[in-house]
């Protein structure tokens, strides 16, 4: 019935929805899943999911277990689990995640930071790796620093 490249989910799955003609500006804070179809500015602390639709414009700062961006994401996001990038999907910011998977044509840029999570029984503590401003500068220069430009690339999950 719904195709899932274009994101679509019924609504007896979505807890949240903020509409394509609606604009919303202040903190949400939830369990279940949110999806951003419209415009939104402020704060999202959520439990579940997150999705940014293709409509959406997001300018937030976002905590959720996974998030997955269609439209125009800006802010700072922490992902407790997986980022995805949809091919029409755009995100600037500052991004902390654990899994990080991008189609081809999504666009990201900003800084990145990847956490590893804890096998188990492996006894390790997470393990980090940061990549430092994704802004663009001389090619030399970034490979020293492990520096991303902006990422235009085929599905990667890293």
């Amino acid at each position: 019935m719904f195709k899932k490249d274009n994101l679509e989910v019924t609504s007896d799955k979505v807890n949240t929805i903020i509409g394509k003609d609606t604009f919303f500006n202040g903190t949400i804070k939830g369990k279940g899943l949110i999806r951003i179809d419209g415009e939104a500015e402020g704060n999202i602390n959520n439990q579940g999911d997150g999705v940014v639709g293709e409509g959406g414009r997001v300018s937030v700062e976002m905590k959720a277990r996974n998030i997955t961006i269609a439209g125009r994401y800006e802010g700072t996001l922490e992902a407790e689990g997986k980022l995805e990038i949809k091919r029409t999907g755009t995100a600037v910011g500052t991004f902390k995640v654990n899994a990080l998977v991008i189609e081809e044509g999504a666009v990201l840029s900003g800084a990145m930071q990847m956490q590893q999570k804890d096998q188990p029984g492996s006894g390790q503590e997470k393990k980090e790796k940061s990549f430092g401003s994704l802004n663009p500068e001389p090619a030399e220069k970034n490979k020293q620093q492990g520096v991303l430009n902006e990422v235009k690339s085929k599905e990667k999950v890293l």
